[in-house]
């Protein structure tokens, strides 16, 4: 059932939930049989669509956006979202509190643009390389650092070496998160230009 109201997952929890159901009613309560099997289909239909994960773009007009831009970011997200969430899982296994902290920095920074590519897809060539290349180096590069650092003797050199790499992809994140505000507040000075105008054509201010 897999891309029908949802993954496999929300259908078997569904299903699991909907059949100890039937069970309870028919032979702990002694409900008529036909009563507990409509009882637990309605609870399994709503189950499905209740546990359902919610799809990319959801509640937006995508009607004024080009199919290629929505296209496009949908691939670049789906690209994206694993990496994503390998660094935020990796985040919790560094036993170095300094350095989990980085990679939780870099995990939210990730979850920020891919919240803002959702939110206006048109934005993503914005950021494509950041959702392509940095990203998934930057949780593979993490997944390498936790490693060796739960290794019984770590070597501090190369745990060095690889911190210092993410201490610098910390700066990549920062800049494209910066670069696609930047785009978002790309008419800003224009609409505050017209505006001035405007008010001192209007009231002479």
């Amino acid at each position: 059932m897999r891309g029908l109201f949802g993954n496999d997952w929300n259908w078997i929890v569904a299903g699991l939930v909907s059949a100890v159901l039937l069970i309870g009613l028919s032979f702990l309560t002694h409900f008529p049989f036909l009563v507990s099997v409509v009882i637990a289909a309605l609870v399994f239909a709503g189950l499905v669509f209740v546990l359902a994960p919610r799809q990319l773009f959801e509640g937006l007009d995508l009607s004024s956006i080009g199919g290629s831009r929505v296209a496009f970011a949908r691939e670049l997200l789906a690209q994206a979202q694993p990496a994503a969430d390998r660094l935020a899982a990796t985040a919790r296994t560094i036993p170095d509190k300094d350095m989990a902290a980085k990679v939780k920095n870099l995990s939210d920074i990730a979850a920020d643009v891919i919240t803002r590519v959702e939110a206006k897809p048109e934005s993503a060539p914005a950021v494509r390389r950041f959702l392509t290349y940095y990203l998934p180096q930057a949780a593979e590069v993490s997944e390498g650092y936790a490693a060796l650092a739960n290794r019984r003797a770590p070597s501090q050199a190369r745990l060095t070496n690889v911190g210092a790499v993410i201490t610098k992809l910390q700066d990549a994140f920062v800049h494209y998160a910066d670069s696609l505000a930047d785009s978002e507040l790309g008419t800003l000075d224009v609409d505050l230009r017209l505006i001035q105008e405007s008010l001192k054509e209007d009231i002479g201010r």
